[in-house]
């Protein structure tokens, strides 16, 4: 059977709410159907599926700051996760100080403990973080899939670009089907990617 790790990347608050500087307006969009998600985990009597949660923690003077304001910095209000989808109990969480969640990280090192062969990307940007960690998910032989009423981005158009490029090298499903895909006993990730070169 396939074991899973759900990425929920950045739900934090510089990036979900009225008061986040670097606000997301879509990410509070995503936070209902993430809270199915995380209700549904967390019910499971498995360790098949699991939360993993990626908070972006930069250091005072990092690098990001040269090309984008100032945010998340390690410590701070902004780069704690939102109250609604707090990690609870013994639930992984992954620092990063890149878009990547695999980035200069302990993430790869933690799925292969796992034995996790499937990553499953949900959180902001869909267009940046997501896809970039996403990316590396591929590059380093995971199986990916985008729950795309799980990811959003700072405009419409970011996300459903996001998703397209996504949809060349992941199986993009909603959280419903998703979670049906399991509860029917089927492998979510089946037919992912683009092996026909379909997309336009």
């Amino acid at each position: 059977m396939p074991r899973h790790a759900i990425l929920v990347i950045d739900m934090l608050n510089d990036f979900v709410g009225v008061k986040a500087p670097l606000r997301c307006p879509g990410g509070e969009e995503i936070v209902a159907d993430l809270q199915k998600l995380f209700k549904w985990v967390r019910s499971r009597n498995n360790d098949d599926v699991q939360l993993v949660h990626i908070q972006e923690a930069h250091r005072k003077n990092d690098a990001d700051f040269r090309v984008r304001p100032v945010h998340a910095v390690k410590g701070s209000w902004g780069s704690d996760f939102i109250p609604e989808l707090y990690p609870e109990g013994e639930e992984y969480i992954v620092q990063k100080r890149r878009h990547s969640a695999f980035a200069h990280t302990d993430l790869d090192l933690f799925l292969r403990e796992e034995a996790i062969d499937t990553v499953v990307v949900t959180g902001v940007w869909t267009n940046v973080c997501v896809r970039s960690s996403a990316t590396d998910a591929l590059a380093n032989a995971y199986k990916v899939i985008t729950l795309s009423d799980a990811c959003a981005s700072k405009t419409e158009e970011m996300h459903l670009n996001g998703l397209k490029d996504l949809s060349i090298f992941t199986k993009i499903m909603t959280v419903d089907e998703y979670i049906q895909a399991w509860e029917k006993g089927e492998d979510p990730w089946l037919g992912g990617g683009d092996a026909e070169n379909k997309v336009e």
